[in-house]
């Protein structure tokens, strides 16, 4: 006699995109046409470029997101928030309707976001507003 182990039922799942909440645009000066982030970016070593985009990726797909990924800094500006091996990046940004436009990124040497730093991503936000 054969003994035949009843099999549960598998249910097979389908894999579904989901689209991202955001779409992501760099920043482009209009004199030069460079995107300061991108360029930015590509300066990094091949890890933390890819944890950078990750979390980028995760801001785009789960918006709103908060703290730890993602802060408000002041205005409309925003920031994305990455632990890397030994320091920490931020890359400034803003929402404009559905569009996730990265202003400018860095490396953080201290607790409190730089001057200068958010000088500069407030500028970018001027001019991409047309306000400049």
């Amino acid at each position: 006699m054969k003994f035949v182990a009843a099999l549960p039922k598998v249910q097979v799942m389908k894999r579904v995109a989901v689209p991202p909440k955001l779409t992501v645009s760099f920043f482009r000066q209009e004199a030069s046409g460079s995107e300061p982030v991108r360029e930015w970016l590509k300066s990094l070593p091949g890890r933390e470029k890819k944890a950078i985009g990750m979390d980028i990726m995760a801001a785009q797909f789960g918006w709103p997101r908060g703290l730890p990924l993602v802060d408000h800094i002041d205005g409309d500006i925003w920031e994305v928030r990455t632990k890397l091996e030994n320091r920490i990046a931020r890359v400034l940004f803003v929402v404009d309707g559905t569009v996730m436009v990265l202003l400018h990124g860095f490396i953080k040497k201290g607790q409190k976001t730089p001057q200068p730093d958010l000088d500069l991503a407030t500028d970018r936000l001027k001019r991409l507003r047309g306000k400049r």
